[in-house]
């Protein structure tokens, strides 16, 4: 599953999440509203039993009980695993959120590369268990447009609250050194 606490109410699962802010309730209560800006959703249905919810309601609750920690560092496993079109560009959309308002690194792992590159600012594309092209996120968005298919091929993402260089437009010579560039095998 999604790593959900099933027999558990939606709101309890959230608790659980915000275990470790203690007794502040302050701090918990801006958690959980930013939990439900994020996925309203989850407001509406705090009190159903949370084995009950779609699985786009689960992994919005997997990630949001993450969240209530107040994380620096958020990994995602497939967060687009069965989930309908719809659903997989609203989870996308907030973890580009996560980390650009929240200040959270994104360690993603995602087979769905083309979503996956929207987001990221760096990837690590993988293939029977290697590395096997690495760098920002345009340059392997070019690199996968123009030489590789996607299928077989998952990609490791990073997503750094922090602004990276960007990267030069198409044709324009790349200022990065050798060793930023997109690199082909380990």
């Amino acid at each position: 599953g999604r790593g959900i606490f099933g027999p558990m109410t939606v709101q309890e699962n959230l608790d659980l999440g915000a275990y470790l802010l203690g007794d502040d309730r302050a701090a918990i209560a801006r958690r959980l509203e930013r939990v439900f800006a994020l996925f309203p959703r989850l407001a509406d249905r705090r009190s159903q039993i949370a084995g009950s919810l779609s699985g786009g309601e689960q992994q919005m609750l997997a990630i949001g009980r993450a969240l209530m920690a107040r994380p620096k560092l958020l990994l995602l496993d497939e967060p687009s695993l069965g989930l309908a079109p719809l659903l997989v560009k609203q989870i996308f959309n907030v973890v580009r959120e996560i980390n650009a308002r929240d200040g959270v690194t994104v360690f993603l792992v995602e087979q769905n590369a083309h979503h996956a590159l929207r987001i990221a600012h760096r990837g690590y594309v993988m293939a029977n268990g290697r590395v096997t092209v690495s760098g920002t996120s345009r340059e392997l968005q070019e690199f996968l447009r123009t030489r590789l298919r996607f299928s077989n091929v998952a990609a490791v993402l990073v997503s750094t609250p922090w602004p990276l260089p960007p990267s030069p437009p198409p044709g324009a010579p790349n200022p990065a050194p050798p060793s930023a560039r997109v690199r082909i095998g380990a």
